[in-house]
């Protein structure tokens, strides 16, 4: 796969979760694309939020089933990454005024 920054981490995660994770763990979650990495997915953070990276976890979501009328489908699956900051590295603020 080719390294494409903009291409690894596609959207961030906001979530109740989430947001307990990064104000008690210092971490952050995002949607990031089913063939990268642990290892490019931290490069990918570094290089455009400028912070340092301790530790990125790794989740696949399978997609659900779904019918609609007598026709079957799946829900696309999904990549979470869960990247850990250093200690004394600024937060990521998705957006400022909520």
């Amino acid at each position: 796969m080719k390294y494409d920054k903009y291409g690894i981490i596609k959207a961030p995660l906001v979530t109740e979760k989430l947001t307990d994770l990064k104000e008690n763990e210092r971490t952050v979650g995002f949607i990031v694309d089913l063939k990268a990495n642990k290892h490019q997915i931290k490069r990918a953070v570094e290089e455009i939020f400028k912070v340092k990276v301790e530790k990125v976890r790794v989740v696949v979501k399978k997609g659900k089933p779904r019918r609609y009328g007598r026709f079957e489908s799946r829900t696309p699956k999904i990549k979470k990454a869960y990247v850990k900051l250093k200690e004394g590295e600024k937060m990521i603020e998705f957006f400022e005024a909520v």
